[in-house]
């Protein structure tokens, strides 16, 4: 676990750099692809739902908002859900060691408890931790995945402090077909998956289970600073399985039943101690942390009349973990999600969203004297419509919890078509952070009157997007206050003796603040795609830079189609981070891939991570695998 500090305000002139050089690269991007002589492809516009919980044109929302399609995903060198979410710019990731180990996403340098994930719909992860585990969810079942960088408290609730990402499964359409996938890789790791979909007569359906394991490294070096380091493999097994079935009741009206299953059982290291006098340290046993993640979902959407849409959903997300060696940590979340939600179309493109939304959540672990449970009920209201060249959005929620009390948030943001594809937008918004379960009951650290974390975030921005190329610029600033965190000061904490090493309390301050810069382009057989992410996120008490977040990141992906070849190349440089006193320093990785598809139905894929073999130190003491090669098969498209 890491805390969420607080930024400073930088100095005038270096943020006057960061500006001058990004619309200075943005500029000439526009104007290289502007004098291309490459002739756009007609194409419907890209569609997003994440920006208002219901489906826009993307070129119509006044948020910053990142879509990955299936074809992007298969496409991708990718070895995880966090690491190909990292590539995005704005995303940085912490991660104890390689793939299937504890892992996290730092959005718009933001802690991994301040962004909230959605799958088919649903909240997932844990109430306790505070955070998702990234490392047990696989890219196989997935469609599609939206990425919200900014603000999105009054759109979703508590912890969209550094934004949203909502993973959506895959769904059946079109005749029966078959879906395989199977691949081999060094360090003993292997993958397989396989997926039926299709439609018929009304109903959709689809449904897949999938598996990767691998004997992994080490995950800490040698001489770590707490003596936790035992130099056997650790290794991770990873299953999941997911169904969908969907019936269309009547025109306009269907029903829909989403459930998905996530298992990992990983090891990592650490240390056991003996008993007194002496408590010796023993770090050969064998830890493992094993979660199981439930998502279950059933759905209603209806088409009253032309002016008015409805939907109903009740879900539920169950997350259990199981963590350490003789004497392991238990924990479970269980969470009942009901959402009431209804669009009013009150002229051509003008929409208002309303939402009532009740969340339950119930915990239980071996830190707690009993079961934990809290409530929360939600209102919210949303507004998003174009006036001619003119965009606006308008959005607020108010939460009431039974432990915390209540908040509101809301979010403003206007957008200004500029013509030739180019729109200018701002947009601000307030957002917080509910405490967790641990933060309010955890056995001599937890206190019951921990408030929430309270954000104000402001960013300026704008688009591009023109057939086959696409660039986008934002400038962002998010001050949070109130962030909870660690107090060793015995004289903050509750009388009671358990305390006497300190506990949890609101006490820090932050302010983030960056840039992010992407683009895009294909010409004939050739794509290339590049993301620029500059952050500057500090302690304001301090001035210290947080941990585990680099100044800079950088993403460069090219392709290019051959008959039946395709070529791909990814590379990843990240600057370097401060973490726990010590200074890790940048690295870039290069990634190679081809793909031959041999048949209409069947490809073959071969790929090397880490050409260069570079050691990488994702947080501190903690290592990744080096060079990797993978070859596998791919099958498709037949239908039964």
């Amino acid at each position: 676990m890491f805390s969420l500090y607080s930024a400073p305000r930088a100095p005038r002139a270096e943020l006057s750099r960061y500006s001058h050089v990004l619309f200075s690269t943005l500029a000439a991007a526009l104007f290289a692809a502007s004098t291309l002589t490459v002739q756009a492809q007609t194409r419907l516009p890209l569609v997003t739902v994440i920006a208002s919980r219901e489906p826009l044109p993307i070129d119509r929302v006044t948020s910053d908002v990142v879509v990955i399609d299936e074809q992007r995903i298969r496409d991708s060198t990718a070895d995880s859900m966090e690491d190909l979410l990292r590539r995005e710019a704005g995303v940085q990731l912490s991660r104890s060691g390689g793939p299937g180990h504890a892992a996290g996403i730092l959005l718009r340098g933001t802690s991994s408890s301040s962004t909230l994930v959605l799958v088919d719909g649903v909240r997932v992860g844990s109430a306790t931790l505070a955070q998702v585990a990234f490392e047990s969810m696989a890219l196989a079942q997935v469609e599609r995945i939206e990425v919200l960088r900014g603000p999105g408290s009054s759109l979703y609730g508590a912890d969209a402090v550094g934004g949203v990402v909502m993973i959506t499964t895959k769904s059946g359409e079109g005749p029966a077909s078959l879906t395989g996938h199977a691949a081999f890789g060094e360090y003993g790791s292997r993958k397989g998956d396989i997926g039926i979909g299709g439609a018929h007569s009304g109903f959709d359906y689809a449904a897949s289970i999938s598996g990767e394991r691998s004997h992994g490294v080490s995950t800490l070096r040698p001489g770590d600073r707490f003596g936790n380091y035992n130099p056997d493999r650790d290794g991770y097994n990873r299953r999941t399985a997911h169904a969908r079935l969907g019936y269309m009741l009547a025109p306009g009206h269907r029903v829909a039943v989403s459930v998905i299953d996530m298992r990992l059982d990983s090891q990592y290291d650490a240390s056991a101690f003996g008993g007194a006098p002496d408590y010796a340290q023993d770090p050969s046993p064998n830890f493992r942390t094993r979660l199981d993640t439930q998502v279950a979902s059933i759905k209603y959407d209806g088409v009253i009349n032309p002016l008015w849409t409805t939907r109903l959903q009740l879900a539920l997300n169950e997350d259990k973990s199981v963590d350490g060696a003789q004497f392991p940590e238990r924990f479970v979340t269980r969470r009942n999600q009901y959402t009431w939600q209804n669009v009013l179309t009150l002229a051509a493109r003008q929409q208002v969203v309303a939402l009532v939304e009740r969340l339950e959540e119930r915990a239980e672990s071996s830190a707690f004297s009993s079961g934990k449970q809290r409530n929360n009920d939600s209102l919210g209201l949303g507004y998003a419509g174009q006036f001619g060249a003119h965009l606006l959005s308008a959005d607020v929620r108010h939460d009431d919890n039974s432990v915390y009390g209540n908040s509101t948030t809301g979010r403003l943001g206007y957008g200004y078509e500029l013509g030739h594809g180019l729109t200018a937008r701002a947009l601000v918004g307030t957002t917080f952070r509910a405490p967790s379960f641990n933060d309010l009951f955890y056995a001599g650290y937890g206190v019951a009157k921990i408030r929430p974390e309270r954000g104000r975030s402001a960013e300026i921005g704008m688009n591009w997007r023109h057939g086959n190329s696409h660039a986008s610029l934002t400038l962002y600033r998010n001050r949070i206050r109130q962030l909870i965190n660690y107090e060793p000061d015995r004289g903050f904490c509750p009388a009671d003796p358990s305390y006497d090493f300190g506990c949890a309390r609101n006490v820090d301050r932050a302010r983030l603040q960056g840039a992010t810069l992407s683009a895009g382009h294909r010409i004939g057989a050739f794509g290339l795609r590049a993301s620029v992410d500059l952050l500057n996120a500090k302690d304001e008490r301090t001035n210290a830079r947080l941990n585990r977040r680099a100044k800079h990141q950088e993403t460069l992906d090219a392709d290019y189609q051959l008959d039946a070849w395709t070529l791909g190349a990814t590379l990843v440089t990240v600057g370097n981070r401060p973490d726990g006193g010590k200074h890790l320093g940048g690295y870039s990785t290069l990634d190679l891939q081809a793909r031959w598809k041999f048949t209409p139905h069947w490809q073959l894929e071969a790929k090397v991570l880490n050409v260069t073999d570079r050691d990488i130190e994702p947080a501190r003491d903690y290592r990744s695998p080096g060079r990797q090669a993978w070859l596998g098969v791919r099958y498709s498209g037949i239908s039964l």
